[in-house]
């Protein structure tokens, strides 16, 4: 007896349903249960294509099952490296991601060719690339490779373009390169506004705070995700935290012109009244002064500062 449309339709709606609550159920087992070392580590098969002929109707569930695990590969490789405290690889040009990290961009590379359109995915995934080693692989190269894949299938998407923009300044210091990018998304249908002035400050003054400000406010004001728009004001208050290091190492150093000595901790410039308190940084953590130098804790959710942007001819790309 033949199926009656509705029928068929409630059939197909049950069986998607379950299907999502197995994904769901699996990302829950995987949470409660991470999965071992070596499992975490295999991905059995790398060409995204491939897995995209696997999965047949299921693509866009199974890019979702790649994300999750996308997400737990990196999160818990960053744990392990950052709490081991693991020193960086020396400042070469590398040919594939450090070992810890081997597998993330195959896992991104995979979750885009399951669903090309997978935003959150070229955006998240390009910063995971790009973060500096042990907090990531150090891969900007990667991460610029994995927008530009999205811009194939969206060559429109103005957010793209500038994320690549902004991986040539923060991870690059490549500012020449990032203000041709910002003009490229300025010049995009329904970019904002702010676009070109942005791409103006980088080509003009790239390398300085004021333009840093300037980037972290645009990327906070077009993040699609509350993670990313968190990202930007924790990179600002980075910066402000550089300011304050700045202007209390003037006063330490002043201090200890006066006194012929560095000052062996803050209470020495309190009595002096060359400072009205123990200092502390955005987040309310006391700023560390040692022999003479004034540095953010290593106990504040600020830490590590981020390297400072410098001008392009004294650190090009490799």
């Amino acid at each position: 007896m033949p199926r009656s449309p509705g029928t068929v339709v409630a059939a197909v709606a049950a069986a998607l349903a379950l299907v999502a609550a197995a994904v769901q159920l699996q990302a829950a087992r995987e949470r409660a249960y991470p999965a071992s070392e070596l499992d975490a580590d295999a991905v059995y098969v790398t060409s995204g294509s491939a897995v995209r002929r696997l999965t047949g109707a299921y693509n866009s569930l199974a890019a979702d099952v790649y994300w999750v695990r996308t997400i737990q590969y990196f999160g818990s490789t960053r744990r392990r490296l950052v709490a081991n405290r693991l020193d960086p690889p020396p400042p070469v040009a590398l040919a594939a991601p450090p070992l810890d990290y081997g597998n993330l961009y195959p896992l991104l590379d995979i979750t885009t060719s399951l669903d090309p359109r997978f935003n959150i995915a070229y955006r998240f995934g390009a910063v995971f690339l790009a973060e500096p080693y042990p907090g990531g692989p150090g891969r900007p190269d990667l991460a610029i490779a994995l927008l530009e894949k999205g811009l194939r299938e969206r060559p429109d998407k103005w957010e793209y373009m500038e994320d690549i923009g902004f991986v040539h300044y923060w991870y690059r210091h490549d500012y020449q390169a990032a203000g041709t990018w910002f003009k490229k998304a300025a010049d995009a249908p329904k970019a904002p506004w702010w676009l070109r002035s942005l791409a103006a400050t980088t080509v003009a003054q790239g390398g300085d705070r004021a333009s840093s400000r300037l980037m972290w406010e645009a990327i906070g004001q077009s993040a699609e995700s509350e993670w990313l728009r968190k990202d930007a004001e924790r990179r600002l208050l980075q910066l402000r935290a550089l300011d304050d290091i700045d202007a209390l190492q003037t006063r330490v150093s002043a201090y200890a012109a006066a006194s012929g000595a560095a000052p062996a901790d803050w209470a020495s410039l309190v009595r002096a009244r060359a400072l009205p308190g123990i200092p502390v940084d955005p987040s309310g953590t006391p700023y560390e002064l040692v022999s003479g130098r004034v540095r953010l804790a290593e106990s504040s959710p600020l830490y590590p500062l981020p390297d400072e942007p410098m001008v392009l001819d004294a650190r090009r790309p490799s």
